[in-house]
């Protein structure tokens, strides 16, 4: 499989899951082959600030060139908001692609959920990705206020994608979850690669989706049936 990273350290949680839980369908220490390419973030950022979501989608297109030439056949990008571009790209796509939103939407939808919130760059939770998802299975979203939704975007730029993971931040997070919990929300979509990071799923007031390893797992289970299906 090949990963189209975007920030470390999603990217690196996703990775490492593949990793790490592949020892429980294929066997001790294995997992299937795994190739990994990003361009730098502030490559992505550019397009992205100026809204131009082609030309971010132009690069994870070239991710996805890189990463086929070294033999991947199945392909991620563990990174919530730019699947608003890999959405413009994916049918030209040289190998499939696991959508992440789609893999969150499947799994909200097995556990029985209704009404999810939506947390993740202000980019995603004003942006289409997860809506239309979840709307695609009958399940409603939330997204925090408008205060809210600027400080998480400030929190998930200047210190997560920095590796920086602090008690004020946890609690604000677990705050603003208690906000979706009392607006109805049956469950909240971890939806920025390095939230799961700062909050677990045992930390969260609601039940949680870890929107990066649920990718990873989806990727992994489908890399091992496409390894047997060759067999």
């Amino acid at each position: 499989m090949g990963i189209a990273a975007v920030s470390a350290e999603g990217a690196a949680l996703c990775y490492r899951t593949i990793c790490v839980e592949g020892a429980a369908l294929v066997g001790p220490h294995d997992h299937p082959q795994v190739t990994m390419h990003t361009y730098s973030l502030a490559e992505y950022m550019r397009p992205i600030v100026a809204g131009r979501w082609d030309e971010a989608g132009r690069l994870l297109l070239a991710s996805a060139d890189i990463l086929v030439r070294a033999g991947a056949e199945l392909l991620v990008c563990p990174d919530n908001t730019l699947h608003q571009a890999l959405d413009l790209v994916r049918g030209r796509s040289p190998a499939p692609w696991l959508h992440i939103a789609e893999e969150v939407a499947a799994s909200a939808s097995a556990r029985g959920f209704r009404r999810l919130g939506i947390l993740g760059t202000q980019y995603l939770m004003e942006g289409p990705v997860y809506p239309l998802r979840l709307a695609a299975r009958g399940i409603a979203h939330e997204i925090p206020a408008p205060e809210d939704r600027e400080r998480v975007n400030r929190v998930i730029f200047d210190e997560l994608a920095y590796g920086r993971f602090e008690d004020t931040s946890r609690r604000y997070f677990q705050h603003v979850i208690e906000g979706l919990g009392a607006r109805g929300c049956d469950a909240v979509v971890l939806g920025c690669t390095e939230i799961p990071l700062l909050i677990a799923e045992g930390d969260s007031p609601l039940p949680a989706i870890d929107s990066t390893r649920t990718l990873a797992r989806a990727a992994l289970r489908e890399a091992v049936r496409i390894q047997m299906e060759a067999l």
